[in-house]
């Protein structure tokens, strides 16, 4: 596999730290960041997956969805919130395990009152490149931007990208009851 990014290793061993990692602020609801680690425009893979972590601020989420074409493993690192998946809360606090097969349901809550970060894993790739279009770039010591919205395309990069048709009854955590 080739790729044009100055980032791309050839196949085998490639180690790299925090001031590597691409980098992106995410727009609301969840208004945190995510950290690319590993994906196949970094590194040259036989089975293409990508893998990073995901902030997400207190009061923030991250919207039911599904993939229908990956697996997605989350491990949580710290804070607390809940993952509601299909239609069931679970709660989510340092080393909770999480495995989600294709087309099913998931979001991520976190209500608690610090920021709750998590190791996420989709096999095959393709979730760095959603964060990427919808993120803004990000920087150690950069002030953390005021919200900012969606791209009005969201819907589109999201069908480009890993994730199933859209839920037009997404579970809502705003609203009474959820």
């Amino acid at each position: 596999m080739t790729n044009d990014s100055p980032h791309t290793q050839a196949h085998g061993v490639y180690i790299g730290g925090p001031e590597t990692r691409e980098s992106y602020w995410q727009p609301v609801p969840a208004n945190g960041h995510v950290d690319v680690a590993l994906a196949p425009h970094i590194v040259g893979m036989e089975n293409p997956f990508g893998m990073g972590t995901q902030s997400v601020a207190p009061g923030g989420y991250v919207r039911e969805h599904t993939h229908d074409r990956n697996e997605e493993a989350v491990y949580v690192i710290e804070g607390h919130g809940r993952a509601v998946i299909d239609g069931t809360e679970y709660p989510m606090g340092p080393d909770s395990a999480i495995f989600l097969p294709r087309n099913v349901r998931h979001m991520f809550i976190n209500d608690g009152e610090t920021t709750l970060r998590w190791v996420w894993l989709i096999v095959p790739n393709g979730l760095e490149d959603f964060f990427r279009l919808i993120g803004k770039p990000r920087k150690a010591g950069d002030r953390v931007p005021s919200n900012f919205p969606r791209p009005d395309n969201v819907l589109e990069i999201e069908r480009q990208t890993v994730f199933g048709t859209d839920l037009p009854d997404k579970f809502d955590p705003t609203s009474q009851g959820g």
